[in-house]
């Protein structure tokens, strides 16, 4: 059997097993998320920054062009967040590339937020497929792999001097990951299975380094009921986690008065969680096309992106609990004329949300 997962792990990452067996290696700091406390995390998920740039795109701050990463440091963005791909063949997203983008982050002061995706290209609520090289028949050949793998990324991350604040375990698992194996509701012995090999893998990857904190994401901010029965499902397998992830998008999971009944039930049913709205956006052109009324107007002061993050940005900290942690922007960055960033590559005013929260 390990044969088997160490050939199919050097068809796709062509990794190098050093040492002897990773899975016999056991940590030599057990102290989960050591050094790792938020305060409350102003972060994005850039992970097409440096693609958009390699291709030529000039990001602009007023008129003036400036690395991206510059730009969101400017405006008090403290945290960014990578995805990982295991062998994208289309997408940017692989181990090297997410290694360089980390260190420029890095050098910045930025603190990092790793994503594992589980997959060779997008990994969501409606699809979560295997990597092609693992074996999609047998869950412990399968939980092998994830192990190895992610002991394998974890390493090379700390090597390169950019060992991760916190990982994510899967992206929006609602449904489970890396199906059929793992499909919910149906294998939720077999989900456990496979959170917990990735959970071993960053035990065995990191060293003698801090544990990092451990985020596990559900995707619909606004699922009260949803989000009580998937957590309370996983917290029978005991299976140790710092923080509870969550997406917001309003056209398909609610209004900010759900959002706000979610956070505040997580809170009091998980006194041990902290929680972060680890993915949100806001696109304008959802609505015209589905000819549906916007909840922020185009004519909003700074426009409706801004609106929309300053409405739910002061929702959050409108909850009296230091376990809220923070909010991160999903892709502001990753071509002109979206997000955060006009046809001309400008930065539209969203940007200026956190300006008053940095510290000078």
């Amino acid at each position: 059997m390990r044969q088997n997962v160490r050939r199919a792990l050097m068809c796709g990452v062509a990794l190098l097993l050093v040492g002897g067996d990773l899975a016999a290696q056991e940590p030599q700091n057990p102290d989960p998320g050591a050094n790792a406390e938020i305060v409350y995390a102003v972060g994005a998920d850039l992970s097409f920054l440096k693609s958009a740039e390699d291709r030529g795109i000039q990001f602009k701050d007023g008129g003036v062009v400036k690395p991206g990463l510059d730009i969101f440091r400017d405006h008090g963005y403290d945290w960014i967040r990578l995805r990982l791909f295991h062998t994208p063949t289309e997408l940017p997203n692989d181990l090297e590339y997410t290694i360089a983008l980390a260190q420029a982050a890095q050098e910045r002061g930025f603190r990092f937020l790793l994503d594992y995706h589980y997959a060779d290209g997008w990994a969501d609520p409606q699809k979560q497929p295997i990597p092609a090289a693992w074996d999609t028949t047998d869950i412990e050949i399968l939980a092998d792999s994830v192990r190895e793998w992610t002991s394998y990324t974890i390493r090379a991350f700390r090597e390169a001097g950019v060992m991760p604040d916190m990982v994510q375990i899967g992206n929006e698992v609602r449904n489970g990951m890396m199906w059929p194996l793992g499909k919910l509701p149906d294998n939720w012995d077999n989900f456990a299975r496979l959170f917990q090999a990735g959970l071993d893998g960053i035990g065995d990857g990191r060293g003698v380094d801090p544990m990092p904190l451990i985020m596990l994401h559900y995707d619909n901010g606004a699922d009260t009921d949803g989000a009580k029965a998937f957590y309370d499902r996983f917290n029978e397998y005991g299976i140790p986690y710092d923080i509870i992830g969550y997406s917001y998008y309003p056209w398909w999971h609610g209004t900010l008065l759900e959002l706000r009944d979610n956070f505040m039930a997580t809170l009091e049913n998980y006194p041990d969680k902290d929680v972060i709205l680890v993915e949100a956006g806001y696109r304008p052109y959802v609505y015209e096309e589905e000819g549906r009324p916007p909840p922020y107007s185009v004519d909003a002061p700074g426009g409706p992106r801004k609106a929309f993050l300053e409405a739910v940005n002061e929702t959050l900290l409108g909850i009296s609990d230091r376990r809220v942690k923070g909010i991160f922007w999903w892709e502001p960055a990753s071509a002109c004329d979206r997000d955060y960033f006009d046809a001309d590559c400008n930065a539209r005013p969203v940007i200026n949300v956190f300006d008053r929260y940095r510290r000078k």
